[in-house]
């Protein structure tokens, strides 16, 4: 994990790091956004009561207290960190990842800021390599050089009628598409960052040969406005280096009127995405926690990645949507519009003649 160096967080106390409240005046989201955004994440015992000590572990444990927040009308991606409490101390439990477990204290400690309460109780425990590891381990699909979709929409981009086959904390189904096998695999938990990363290593691993990611990145760029483009690329800035892969589209996305092509920078965390962060990185097109750590586990795995991205949110204009407001009806009605394109994007890619063949050697 890359800590940065802004002093948001302090020296390790007991073995943990203490998250402090970013400065929300020199956010790129504005005030007003970043409370909303903060708000929809928080967990409801935070959000209710004031607490001696909050503490943000990487732990997968569906049987503590499931915040009232979580997410609804979706398939996928719908489960927040849970609680349990421990006296005056509340333990917070975020899917193992050491970007994850970072980017939810710093939410917290946010909030309590914002909301005018005490944040100095806020710390973390960075999960370990081994932790990490294990948690993703738990997937476990049969593969044979299929095509494995992973993100966001994917209820929406599997075909109609298909059965979802669950696991510990995901769900599949397969298909073919342009004679080609496709695997559609969505998770209940966030994979943020160095997650996702792990995913991609894990899939090469049982058998995939090739992944795309559908998601959503923020644009660099003042002029592109959020929920009218898609996003490509197949090179990211990930902890000062950069990483090219071997990109599944080629330059076939690259070359459609309605997708934006460019250099994506990897960020651990929105809260840390300021207005200084932001001129120091103009020069890039978009940003997001996954697309660097996924492109970077399939260059060294050895296989295709591929990222077709909506493009939801602006850092360098403000726009009226963003990322506090993604539930609103003309937001969604853009976006479905945009996940139809990347579906016919992607089955066209399949189709073009220049994939390998399904089943074939890498």
């Amino acid at each position: 994990m890359s800590l940065p160096s802004n002093s948001l967080l302090t020296a390790p106390v007991h073995g943990q790091l203490r998250a402090a409240p970013i400065p929300c005046d020199g956010h790129t989201m504005g005030r007003d956004s970043l409370l909303r955004y903060l708000q929809i994440k928080v967990h409801h015992l935070i959000q209710e009561q004031d607490w001696e000590s909050i503490r943000v572990v990487g732990a997968y444990d569906r049987s503590a207290v499931v915040s009232r927040y979580e997410k609804t009308g979706k398939l996928f991606n719908v489960e927040r960190p849970t609680a349990t409490v421990h006296g005056r101390e509340l333990v917070i439990k975020a899917f193992p990842g050491a970007d994850y477990v970072q980017h939810y204290a710093l939410i917290i400690a946010t909030y309590l800021a914002m909301t005018g309460r005490p944040a100095d109780a806020v710390t973390y425990q960075p999960p370990g390599h081994a932790e990490c590891r294990a948690a993703v381990e738990e997937l476990n699909l049969e593969l044979n050089g299929d095509l494995v979709l992973v993100g966001w929409g994917l209820q929406h981009l599997a075909p109609k009628g298909g059965v979802w086959t669950r696991g510990p904390g995901y769900a599949w189904q397969r298909a073919e598409v342009a004679g080609h096998r496709v695997v559609y695999l969505g998770f209940l938990h966030s994979i943020w960052g160095d997650v996702a990363g792990r995913v991609v290593a894990r899939l090469a691993t049982l058998g995939a040969r090739d992944v795309v990611y559908v998601g959503k990145v923020g644009a660099l760029d003042p002029a592109i406005e959020p929920n009218m483009w898609l996003a490509t690329g197949n090179e990211s800035l990930v902890r000062g280096a950069l990483v090219t892969w071997d990109d599944f589209f080629g330059d076939f996305a690259a070359n459609q009127v309605d997708v934006q092509a460019g250099l994506h920078v990897t960020s651990s965390s929105i809260l840390l995405e300021n207005r200084d962060w932001l001129a120091k990185h103009s020069e890039y097109a978009f940003v997001d926690p996954e697309i660097g750590p996924m492109g970077e586990a399939a260059r060294q795995m050895g296989i295709r990645f591929g990222y077709l991205h909506v493009i939801s949110n602006n850092l360098a204009r403000h726009y009226p949507a963003d990322l506090s407001n993604e539930r609103h009806g003309e937001v969604l009605r853009r976006r479905a519009s945009l996940i139809d394109r990347i579906r016919s994007l992607i089955a066209g890619r399949l189709a073009d003649g220049s994939t390998r063949n399904p089943g074939g050697a890498r």
